[in-house]
This record gives C-alpha cells, sequence and structure tokens, in this order.
C-alpha cells in the first residue's frame, strides 16, 4: 500500500497534515495553517520540492 497524505483540523481549530507510510505509521507532520486550503499548499509544496532533496545531518552542539 502507497503512503498517503491527510489534511485534518486539530484542537485549536487549525489545519494540519500528516504523511502516513503505507503500514499506516505517521512519517511527516506540517506545522499548523489557517485554512484547509493553506494546508493544501502544504502538501503540494512538499511534493513538488522535495521528491529530490537531499539529506543533511545537523551536528548537535555540545558546548553548552
Amino acid at each position: 500500500m502507497a503512503g498517503k497524505f491527510e489534511i485534518y483540523e486539530d484542537k485549536r481549530g487549525k489545519h494540519r497534515f500528516r504523511l502516513k507510510a503505507g503500514n499506516g505509521e505517521i512519517i511527516a507532520v506540517g506545522e499548523a495553517y489557517e485554512s484547509k486550503s493553506a494546508a493544501q499548499k502544504g502538501v503540494e509544496s512538499v511534493k513538488k520540492n522535495a521528491p529530490t532533496a537531499d539529506v543533511k545531518e545537523i551536528p548537535t552542539d555540545k558546548s553548552g
């Protein structure tokens, strides 16, 4: 089964999206949006901008 995006309204009335893997596990979540259409645009942005995105590891700051 393929993964899927879900758009939903959270407890505060904000719209969010999450990406679920084929096994139903949530593997990514979006920020809170004021409208459903803005959340839909967020999904489209992820689809458009991330298909070949590089993965960059950010080192942990151990100075503090």
